[in-house]
């Protein structure tokens, strides 16, 4: 039990500063109601104070919960105003975020590209562009889908699976580790790891030693077996970053990519096997897998917060006035939903990615187009190798876990058609369809490949897969 005097000083930590008459019975971004609903919480907050809202982060910290789509614009865009330096942040310097504050992990400044601007921030960046940019999609596209077969081979049999824990976490995992030129078998344990630190448990502090370790390893290892891969090419980049900083931004690529995918993959599922009207959209050829991506993007980012800008000055944001020194949070998914932008909520979106589920301006995700080629990819070979997935629960049953900055699905529970594991590896780029790997693996169910006869597992999947691989054969 905590002793009155420790009560006593973690309330003078945490009570906020006087003279913030702003926020004065500021809404609480954390707690039950923010977790149970925080749509609807952020709509409320919308309704009584516009485009940014004083609100309270946990250990009632105040900061502005920036609402409106044109406002977090301006504040992603313009770090002269917004920094994303967090020393700016006058809370730290007072000292009313003590180091072991649950924040702490996310906004003490480490010497990476997210915690910089100007050109510390370009040197850092650039590396990690550059590097990014020399990936072969192809090549992603080839190495998810074996992936993906291999998730499936584990459950296939029994008919039944949970797609997040089952295969939603585990696909970035996989597909990353050989990204940034780790073994494959490291990737269950950095699964584990990733959630266990995500999640705040208190054993998070030692899952982060555990990455921390690993990659320092990988580190030393490529200095002496360099390879093509991330890793390499940021030890190599002319930007000349140490082996710290190197392990750092891996630390920070391998672990953004993990949570950001894993959820874009369990939402655009969700929708598929729930949504009838998003599900015609695909069948009937008026919305394509990217563009169903798009829209749970807009619909439900993956992050749908992000703490991270810091007041430089005194200025006016969306009708309030900010202080030099103040927090604003990014609300992606509340943005994203705003009506100047988007008046019928309702109303597909095809292909538009002015979503901001990436945040925006300089700091902008540098790997967002990996994340979309390991979700997509991912997401069309699993439905080709599962053709009757279906939900084998109500809608209704479904439930999230909540914290201020994610919003995860707990559980995707699916039937579909048991069959044997087949070991199998793209045919080629067009489509998931598969071939046995070898004589010493062959498959025992029928595989089709787009354009011959299907399996006894036709679906509707299979039909939109068949027809796209027909209008591009010839074309």
């Amino acid at each position: 039990m905590t002793n009155p005097s420790e009560h006593a000083r973690a309330e003078a930590l945490t009570t906020p500063p006087p003279g913030c008459p702003a926020h004065a019975g500021a809404t609480r971004l954390y707690g039950p109601e923010a977790e149970s609903d925080p749509y609807g919480l952020y709509e409320r907050l919308r309704t009584k104070h516009g485009p940014v809202a004083p609100v309270l982060l946990s250990g009632d910290i105040p900061a502005w919960l920036v609402l409106g789509y044109r406002e977090n614009l301006d504040v992603t865009r313009t770090p002269s105003r917004f920094s994303r330096d967090s020393r700016h942040w006058r809370e730290i310097r007072e000292g009313r975020v003590p180091p072991d504050h649950p924040l702490a992990p996310v906004t003490t400044w480490q010497p990476i590209c997210v915690f910089a601007d100007g050109e510390q921030h370009e040197r850092w960046r650039g590396a990690v562009n550059d590097s990014i940019a020399r990936f072969d999609k192809r090549g992603i596209r080839r190495h998810v889908t074996q992936c993906v077969n291999q998730l499936v081979d584990r459950f296939c049999a029994s008919g039944q699976a949970d797609l997040v824990s089952q295969f939603a976490e585990h696909l970035p995992m996989m597909a990353m580790t050989q990204l940034l030129g780790m073994p494959e078998e490291y990737s269950p344990q950095l699964v584990n790891a990733a959630l266990d630190m995500l999640r705040g448990t208190e054993t998070a502090v030692a899952s982060n030693a555990f990455l921390q370790e690993t990659l320092r390893k990988l580190v030393a290892r490529k200095h002496a077996q360099p390879g093509a891969d991330f890793t390499t090419w940021l030890l190599e980049h002319p930007s000349g970053l140490s082996d710290d900083e190197v392990q750092q931004h891996l630390r920070l690529v391998l672990i953004a990519a993990f949570e950001s995918t894993a959820n874009v993959i369990a939402n655009t599922l969700k929708m598929v096997l729930t949504d009838i009207r998003f599900r015609a959209s695909l069948a009937g050829g008026h919305m394509t897998l990217p563009d169903a991506v798009e829209q749970v993007l807009w619909d439900e980012p993956p992050f749908i917060t992000i703490l991270g800008r810091w007041a430089t000055q005194d200025t006016e944001l969306g009708g309030q006035q900010i202080k030099s020194g103040d927090a604003l949070v990014l609300g992606l998914a509340a943005a994203n939903v705003d009506k100047a932008v988007r008046p019928d909520l309702d109303a597909p979106i095809h292909g538009n990615r002015a979503h901001l589920s990436f945040s925006g301006g300089a700091h902008e995700c540098p790997g967002q187009d990996v994340g979309r080629a390991i979700a997509g990819t991912g997401i069309d070979a699993l439905l080709w190798r599962l053709p009757d997935l279906a939900l084998a629960c109500e809608e209704s049953e479904l439930n999230y876990r909540s914290a201020m900055m994610s919003r995860r699905l707990t559980e995707l529970p699916v039937k579909f058609t048991p069959h044997e594991p087949q070991l199998l590896e793209p045919a080629d780029d067009e489509s998931p369809s598969a071939q046995p790997v070898g004589p010493e693996h062959r498959a025992t169910a029928p595989v089709a490949t787009p354009g011959e006869s299907a399996p006894a597992r036709s679906s509707w999947w299979r039909s939109i897969t068949k027809r796209r691989w027909l209008r591009r054969r010839r074309s």
